[in-house]
């Protein structure tokens, strides 16, 4: 009981020990500041995770999408493939929304969270522009499928005429006249259910369409905050080259005013040692005239 209560009290120790040699949260500066953000690096992390989300998303979609129009072609392979696309197409909505925040972040943004805004940004509009892409794809075979089924349709779908029964006839011609009727009733039935499906996958099109729409419009917002601080990054890049060039502008009038005046105490000090000369010569002629 003795070794279990001492274990016990050790453990304790040492948790209370690692848990105040931990590090903390944030790292800090002189001051009380903090150099991090932590709601910005939430966001990031978060958008980061279902950016690797519908990268995996774009890749079952690609291979559902290569089935259709197959022999693996199956009602199951259509309802996960409308099911990729409806999951993924909210998941960019989503992830469209945070991007443009955090591109629009208010606070000043360190060099290292700029980095991380620019390959958000390129990260999403690299996987957006895959599943615009393999909509596309699903449209296209979508519309052919229809087609084929629409041309496989009878022109006109026969229609039930009405029988006279005349008293003379007798049961072999009623049995031949419901056998007539049921070979009439099976097309029609086909050509129901071929309707239906028609109608179906015309409204799967128009779905995929209304999509590849909304995303184009999230699309070209994103880029237009990209590119407005595209214009910002000039500005502020040709600043910097501007003060660059007149700094070495100016490196060189000092490196220049430095050779006149080196030049110049060169030339003074040879005529003041031309004067001392003269002098000397005039000094000595005197002293011994």
């Amino acid at each position: 009981m003795s070794f279990d209560r001492l274990s016990a009290a050790e453990q304790g120790r040492s948790g209370r020990n690692y848990n105040n040699n931990q590090p903390p949260a944030r790292s800090s500066i002189a001051g009380g500041s903090y150099t991090d953000d932590p709601d910005f690096t939430r966001l990031y992390q978060s958008l980061t995770t279902k950016l690797f989300k519908l990268n995996g998303n774009n890749q079952r979609l690609s291979g559902e999408i290569s089935h259709l129009g197959t022999r693996r072609d199956t009602p199951r392979v259509r309802e996960r493939v409308h099911e990729l696309i409806e999951e993924s197409r909210d998941l960019f909505k989503s992830v469209g929304e945070g991007v443009k925040k955090i591109q629009t972040w208010d606070e000043d943004v360190t060099p290292t969270q700029k980095y991380h805004q620019q390959k958000l940004s390129r990260d999403f509009t690299t996987s957006l522009t895959e599943f615009q892409s393999l909509q596309r794809t699903a449209l296209e075979k979508q519309k052919a499928s229809v087609s084929v089924l629409q041309s496989a349709l009878p022109a006109t779908s026969p229609s039930h005429q009405p029988q006279v029964l005349s008293s003379s006839h007798g049961s072999q011609q009623q049995l031949l006249l419901q056998e007539q009727e049921l070979a009439r009733l099976a097309p029609q039935d086909e050509v129901d259910f071929q309707e239906a499906l028609i109608l179906e996958r015309e409204e799967e099109i128009r779905n995929i369409e209304q999509g590849v729409g909304d995303l184009n419009v999230l699309f070209q917002q994103v880029a237009q905050i990209v590119n407005e601080q595209g214009e910002t990054l000039d500005t502020i890049v040709n600043n910097v080259e501007n003060v660059r060039d007149d700094t070495r502008g100016a490196d060189r009038e000092l490196r220049s005013a430095a050779r006149y005046q080196k030049n110049a105490r060169s030339k003074a000090c040879c005529l003041l040692l031309i004067l001392v000369v003269i002098l000397t010569v005039v000094l000595l002629a005197v002293f011994l005239g």
